[in-house]
C-alpha cells in the first residue's frame, strides 16, 4: 500500500507546493481523489485478473514479477524526469481526474497480480485507499512546507519497494 501510494504522495507534494495557503478542503480533495483511485484500480485489475486467471495460473508469479518490476522501474525512472504538469495548483475535476488516473495505473497492474493469490480484495483495496488518502494528505502538507525537496526520494522509495516485492515473488516461484 505504501509503495503504491508514493506516486500519489509525490504529486500531492507538488500540489502542496503550488497551492499556497492550505485549507482543509485542499487536503480532503487531494486525499479523496488519490485514495479513491488507488482503491478502485486494484479492484478493477483484480476482477480482470480473476477473469483470465485460468489461462495464466501456471505463470502467475512470473507475471507478477514482471509487472511489479516494470511498475517499480517506471516509478524510479519517473523520479528523475522533470514534469511540469505536477506543479499546477488546480484542484478542478479534469486536472485531478488525470492525475488520479496517472498515479493509479500501477495499482491496476497490482490488482491483476493480486488475483493470482488468496487475498481478501475488499480488505486490500480498503487499506490501499486509506493509506493513500492519508499519505496524500501528508504529501500536500509536506509539499507546502518543504516544496519539491523530497519528491524524487519518495518516488524512488516506492519503486524500490515494488521491485523488492517482485523479487520476493520470483524467489517464491523458484522455491515452489
Amino acid at each position: 500500500s505504501v509503495g503504491l501510494a508514493m506516486d500519489a504522495f509525490a504529486v500531492a507534494v507538488c500540489k502542496g507546493l503550488a497551492l499556497g495557503r492550505l485549507r482543509m478542503r485542499h487536503y480532503v480533495t487531494v486525499g479523496l481523489w488519490f485514495g479513491g483511485f488507488q482503491a478502485l484500480m486494484p479492484f478493477i485489475g483484480f476482477m480482470l485478473g480473476k477473469t483470465f486467471s485460468g489461462y495464466i495460473q501456471k505463470f502467475d508469479n512470473y507475471i507478477a514479477f514482471a509487472l511489479l518490476c516494470l511498475i517499480g522501474g517506471n516509478m524510479i525512472r519517473e523520479a528523475f524526469k522533470e514534469d511540469e504538469d505536477k506543479n499546477t495548483a488546480s484542484l478542478g475535476f479534469f486536472s485531478m481526474l488525470m492525475l488520479a488516473l496517472a498515479t493509479s495505473v500501477d495499482a491496476l497492474a497490482v490488482g491483476v497480480t493480486l488475483a493470482f493469490y488468496k487475498v481478501n480484495i475488499w480488505m486490500a483495496v480498503l487499506l490501499i485507499g486509506i493509506i493513500t488518502f492519508i499519505i496524500s494528505m501528508i504529501g500536500v502538507r509536506l509539499g507546502n512546507i518543504f516544496g519539491t525537496r523530497y519528491r524524487q526520494k519518495a518516488e524512488v522509495a516506492g519503486g524500490a519497494i515494488l521491485i523488492v516485492l517482485a523479487l520476493k515473488l520470483l524467489l517464491e516461484a523458484f522455491a515452489g
